[in-house]
């Protein structure tokens, strides 16, 4: 291994890449609870799930197939310790960095299914940055029910190294103005740690402010990227209620923190069949941004 905490060396990344098609099979069952604290968490006002009736919403399968790590083996992070399913990058920084999903049309999932969730590593690589070494791993997952596959995802996972005096900033990317659809979101410590409770998400970066701010050296709690994300496609159920997503991509661009407001944004194709979606921070600066194709 690498002795320089900022840097992956060849030995290294070959250890890395041999967890390239490992494989991992989990089993859940799609209960209703989730479905009704969730849509509270986002201030929805749905009807009590039904079981073998409701669909479960774009994104809301996060909910299920929950890691779920003894104590004893979580690390400084709140994270699992590293080197199970996923592989032990040493790089201390670890982000959810987008993800592309696709839908079968005929298979939808729905409240009360037993389900599978198939998971193999795609790749693992290794890129120099200007702060740093970064190590990208994809994960694609298929998700199942009694009738078959109903769900693709690839999720995006970067790691990074931390932060030292004098990194250049990334300069910041304004978001697009004039959407058609907008909501103010209000990210408070009560909504992260809901969403963080509701996925079982120990990481710290997302409620333990001394944390977040003395180790990783953000200046805020950081909103979570599957939250944004949710909240971007819970826009575009808000203002087109009969849309049904065959597709959704995203990619986090840069950082929400709890300190001020944000905005999730939108703005449906002429063809009817696309959505252009995108967060922005108190600033205007882009900080998400999501393709939509509906069914």
């Amino acid at each position: 291994m690498s002795q320089d905490p900022r840097t992956v060396d060849a030995a290294l990344l070959a250890h890395l890449q041999t967890w390239q098609g490992r494989q991992e099979t989990l089993h859940d069952q799609l209960g209703a609870t989730p479905v009704s604290a969730l849509s509270a968490t986002l201030d929805r006002d749905d009807p009590a799930p039904v079981t073998g009736r409701t669909e479960l919403p774009p994104l809301w399968h996060w909910l299920y197939f929950l890691p779920q790590v003894r104590q004893s083996g979580l690390g400084p992070d709140g994270h699992a310790l590293r080197g199970g399913f996923l592989p032990p990058v040493p790089l201390p920084r670890r982000m959810w960095a987008g993800g592309r999903l696709r839908w079968e049309a005929h298979n939808p999932l729905t409240v009360g299914q037993a389900v599978q969730r198939h998971s193999r590593i795609e790749s693992v690589t290794h890129k120099s940055g200007r702060t740093g070494d970064l190590v990208f791993v994809l994960v694609k997952h298929e998700v199942h029910n009694a009738n078959g596959l109903a769900l693709t995802e690839e999720h995006d996972i970067v790691y990074r190294a931390a932060p030292q005096p004098g990194d250049p900033v990334p300069p910041p990317t304004a978001a697009e103005t004039g959407a058609a659809w907008q909501r103010e979101i209000v990210p408070d410590d009560v909504l992260l740690f809901r969403y963080s409770a509701l996925t079982f998400n120990g990481h710290r970066i997302h409620y333990d402010r001394r944390y977040v701010t003395e180790v990783e050296g953000y200046p805020g709690l950081i909103v979570h990227g599957p939250l944004i994300a949710t909240l971007l496609v819970d826009l575009l159920r808000r203002e087109l209620p009969p849309a049904r997503l065959k597709s959704f991509a995203f990619k986090a661009v840069r950082p929400t923190f709890d300190l001020n407001p944000f905005r999730v944004q939108g703005s449906p194709g002429a063809d009817g069949r696309s959505v252009r979606l995108w967060a922005s921070d108190h600033e205007g600066w882009l900080t998400m941004q999501a393709t939509a194709e509906l069914f």
